[in-house]
């Protein structure tokens, strides 16, 4: 039996594939017309039907906080604690420096499980909220969650409301913030639709 013939591409028939120039345009830098590439969906959260009890989720990106980011949003709460934004104040006290501001912490350890847990959800509540260690400026913080709970909604059937506790820490593996929340979660076939990409006109 005769092999196929085997192209520089690759181990595939050189049949099966279009030459550039007769899918190409230079002119219009642009893919003729009748020749489209497949959409593929990109990541879109997690449903209810998704979450099972002792699932461990581990946000697969790190946020570096900056003394920017701790001066801005530290004024932009009005938040008047001199530890936060005052170096000369930070050197005087146990630390030698400027604290990050808990609230960011909190809120950058949160938003960094947004894309597991509550992407399509939102908050019904927070529980024993502990910081056992500081953080300062420089340092990078990493999120994890597992879910301790879930359960459907009495009121509310097209809902799913789920519990996670969720950890925080930094570079060096310090844990610096935990919580538990309980996050209502839209059932998947009741979820808003997503198709928000504008309809492309084509030249």
């Amino acid at each position: 039996m005769q092999s196929a013939k085997v192209t520089r591409q690759g181990s595939v028939p050189s049949s099966l594939f279009i030459p550039y120039s007769l899918w190409y345009s230079p002119q219009q830098n642009t893919a003729l017309e009748g020749i489209r590439m497949s959409i593929k969906p990109g990541w879109e959260g997690r449903f209810y039907e998704d979450f099972e009890v002792g699932d461990v989720y581990r946000c697969r990106l790190g946020r570096t906080v900056t003394e920017t980011d701790n001066t801005w949003f530290t004024l932009l709460t009005c938040n008047t604690n001199q530890i936060h934004f005052n170096n000369e104040y930070g050197k005087q006290t146990e630390f030698g420096k400027c604290l990050i501001n808990s609230g960011l912490t909190l809120a950058i350890v949160a938003g960094l499980g947004v894309a597991d847990v509550s992407e399509n959800g939102f908050n019904l509540g927070w529980d024993n909220i502990t910081l056992p260690n500081p953080v300062f400026a420089g340092d990078t913080l990493y999120s994890e969650s597992e879910v301790l709970e879930k359960r459907e909604s009495r009121s509310k059937p097209q809902w799913g409301i789920i519990k996670v506790h969720t950890r925080g820490f930094k570079q060096d593996g310090t844990l610096v913030v935990e919580y538990t929340r309980n996050v209502m979660v839209w059932k998947r076939a009741h979820a808003p639709q997503r198709n928000l990409f504008p309809e492309v006109q084509e030249r």
